[in-house]
């Protein structure tokens, strides 16, 4: 049981299995009331009465498909106008794993529209709303295959790309506002995106899967640490903090007036 400390409402996405659903759990038992948003009714409904009885929470379920523009703005609108709620987990997402040549446009489209534009206007309507409150987080939830364009997912990679980058500017704009913003990069882990994806689970070596319950756990452990970006799997986050540092000594040098010397580029003289 919690112990009914109000730490407000949690808005989850993609929250009827999964990573969704973990986070579900352990935000109840933290003292959070829930807003459950997924495809699948069913499992919302067995979720909810089970957190209901354990945690005594008030849970509210939302029937909604990211891909329909109707049901994304019904949730945007409970981000925006409901005051009480305090946490966004931007979490429903798909994955697609097929040769970028012989993808279906259709399935890229569908892909683009979960991965990207329901998280981005979620995010959106978040930031508003939690900026007029003066308070309250946002998590977003990446993948490792976002840093590394040689594991060959060029959409679901690319999109995940994208949820990185949109965290860590967001991070930067909302500064001060008592609003923050974490991205969670899980690698291989235990769901059932495996066998939608086509992929198959039995197919991912055992020795990379990480366990859906370790993989929330770590993320709320960087939530509470302030972690704007949260890798559960990595052993030294130094290595994290290198690359960021990395990137910071290129700005200087990203806009110049002139090009590199080595393209041997004639300099025009000033009009």
């Amino acid at each position: 049981m919690n112990d009914k400390t109000s730490k407000g409402a949690a808005l989850i996405t993609g929250a009827s299995s999964g990573i969704g659903a973990v986070y579900a759990d352990r935000l109840a038992k933290r003292g959070y009331d829930l807003i459950l948003a997924a495809r699948d009714e069913v499992r919302l409904n067995a979720l909810t009465a089970r957190l209901r009885a354990e945690t005594g929470v008030t849970v509210d379920v939302i029937k909604a498909d990211l891909t329909v523009r109707d049901d994304v703005r019904r949730l945007e609108a409970r981000l925006r106008d409901d005051a009480s709620v305090a946490l966004l987990i931007n979490n429903a997402g798909a994955a697609l794993f097929e040769p970028f040549a012989v993808a279906a446009a259709d399935g890229l489209d569908d892909l683009i529209q979960l991965n990207v534009t329901a998280v981005t206007r979620l995010a959106n309507a978040a930031a508003a709303g939690f900026t007029q409150r003066g308070r309250g987080k946002i998590v977003n939830i990446g993948s490792i295959v976002g840093l590394m364009p040689q594991f060959k997912s060029t959409v679901y990679g690319a999109t995940k790309a994208y949820v990185l980058y949109l965290s860590e500017s967001l991070n930067d704009e909302l500064a001060g506002s008592g609003v923050t913003v974490q991205a969670v990069l899980p690698g291989a882990t235990r769901t059932e995106i495996w066998d939608r994806s086509g992929r198959g689970i039995e197919n991912v070596p055992e020795e990379i899967l990480m366990h859906v319950d370790e993989l929330v756990d770590a993320a709320l452990a960087g939530l509470d640490q302030g972690e704007l970006v949260t890798i559960p799997s990595l052993p030294d986050a130094a290595d994290w903090d290198a690359v960021a540092a990395a990137r910071a000594n290129l700005q200087p040098n990203l806009s110049r007036p002139h090009p590199a010397a080595r393209y041997g580029v004639r300099v025009s003289e000033p009009a």
